[in-house]
């Protein structure tokens, strides 16, 4: 799904061609290269380099928000042999960004990546592509044959004393491998599924060497950041929040797709972007993170901003970006059976709390969503999230609680009316009229 609508575009000037704009040609006519040539020529130092990353509070764009500039500073400097991967496993239901980035523009992340290695020291990446978009994996392919005959990729990139190479991985589709160690495990031909931490994999990564580890979109901003300085990108966004972030927008608006706009954006001005709601219907709720995100109802997120701070304020997560519209015609109880399910699917089973946890929401719910509910299986689905939370290697235990606990407490009567009424609150053939992508136990 591509781009629709942008404001101060940076990630997606390059877009505008579609699968006609997206090849070494294209991107140099654009700038692309430039700042790589910049940084070799200029013999910028590892230091320089992320101290200017710091600068611009570019926040990692994946979901955590982590600081870029500030992971970048953790990889030891003496070790000899050192990783960068991009984890473009973009499987959280609801994100599309990553996916066209890759089709439309994939040098700006070879040069992100090519850079970040200089930054950090590292000689060798791998890109991580998520198994179910193999025409984007066959796409950077060739990207990266173009890179290496231009002299941007090998043995002493274009004339310096620096050497990177980088390779695609391709995934299988597994939602765990999305997890940065268990995105690690898989690379090294391993079951993916997360490892223990600490240790981090700053210090042992990839091969157990260390890795430095970001996000698709948050690669493809570095060219940009040193083009136009640091400070000058952290003023696009808002304090914390700095750039331009892309939004992939689906659900009960006119026009889905991905928007590019600058931190701090109102909610309400991206969804008017997004053409606003479908047939004119009323707004009821907003996933804005991803299906791990809480959900907000509609008047709380209508007084949010597009940035990390003023979305988590307001109880939820910025996350992957992707924000899922729901209008009035949506029943909570199946939009949640729905997530559950697909939870209970995802999890990788190592946890028991996951394990067990995951299958018991997606089985609570389905038996109210069904006319089979019990007075007392509200309190149950909260017993059971908070025997998740925290209690497991990785985030995917509260990323399938999140959605619960938020369901519950922001639309808790429609659960008490299913329970006690055996149907929907929302009627049925409404349901019919608006609403199609929450399917329970739809592939």
């Amino acid at each position: 799904m591509a781009l629709i609508d942008t404001i101060n575009p940076l990630l997606t000037t390059g877009w505008a061609k579609g699968d006609a704009g997206w090849s070494l040609k294209d991107y140099e006519a654009r700038g692309g290269y430039a700042q790589l040539k910049r940084v070799l020529s200029s013999k910028m130092t590892q230091d320089d380099l992320i101290a200017e990353v710091k600068k611009s509070v570019l926040r990692g764009r994946g979901g955590a928000g982590f600081p870029t500039g500030l992971k970048w500073s953790f990889m030891p400097k003496a070790a000899p042999v050192k990783y960068v991967v991009c984890n473009t496993d973009e499987g959280e239901p609801g994100t599309f960004k990553d996916r066209d980035l890759m089709r439309f523009d994939p040098h700006s992340v070879i040069e992100g990546m090519i850079i970040a290695g200089y930054a950090v020291g590292a000689k060798t990446g791998y890109n991580y592509i998520h198994g179910e978009i193999f025409e984007i994996y066959q796409r950077f392919e060739e990207a990266l044959d173009q890179a290496r005959a231009a002299g941007y990729l090998g043995n002493n990139i274009l004339g310096s004393d620096f050497s990177f190479d980088l390779f695609a991985h391709h995934g299988w589709g597994a939602y765990i491998c999305g997890e940065e160690t268990g995105l690690l495990e898989s690379i090294e031909g391993k079951k993916g599924q997360p490892r223990y931490k600490p240790p981090f994999p700053a210090n042992f990564g990839l091969y157990g060497k260390p890795t430095t580890i970001n996000n698709t979109e948050t690669f493809a901003a570095i060219p940009f950041i040193l083009g136009m300085g640091g400070e000058a990108y952290l003023n696009l966004g808002k304090p914390n929040n700095g750039g331009t972030k892309l939004f992939s927008v689906s659900g009960h608006v006119n026009r889905p797709g991905n928007y590019e706009v600058p931190m701090g954006t109102p909610f309400a001005k991206l969804l008017e972007m997004a053409g606003g709601m479908r047939g004119g219907r009323k707004l009821k709720a907003v996933i804005p993170g991803g299906s791990s995100a809480p959900v907000l109802p509609a008047d709380i997120m209508m007084d949010c901003t597009m940035d990390y701070d003023s979305i988590a304020k307001a109880g939820s997560m910025l996350g992957s970006g992707a924000v899922i519209v729901m209008d009035e015609t949506v029943c909570m109880v199946k939009a949640l059976e729905r997530l559950s399910y697909f939870y209970y699917e995802e999890s990788c089973g190592q946890c028991t709390p996951c394990r067990e946890g995951s299958g018991w929401l997606y089985r609570v719910v389905h038996r109210i969503e069904h006319g089979e509910g019990r007075p007392e299986d509200l309190d149950l689905l909260n017993r059971v999230t908070d025997n998740m939370m925290g209690k497991t290697i990785c985030a995917l235990a509260d990323a399938a609680a999140f959605p619960v606990r938020s369901f519950i407490k922001h639309f808790k009567s429609e659960f008490e009316y299913h329970i006690e009424n055996k149907k929907c609150l929302v009627d049925p053939a409404v349901q019919r009229a608006g609403s199609g992508f929450f399917k329970a136990g739809a592939a």
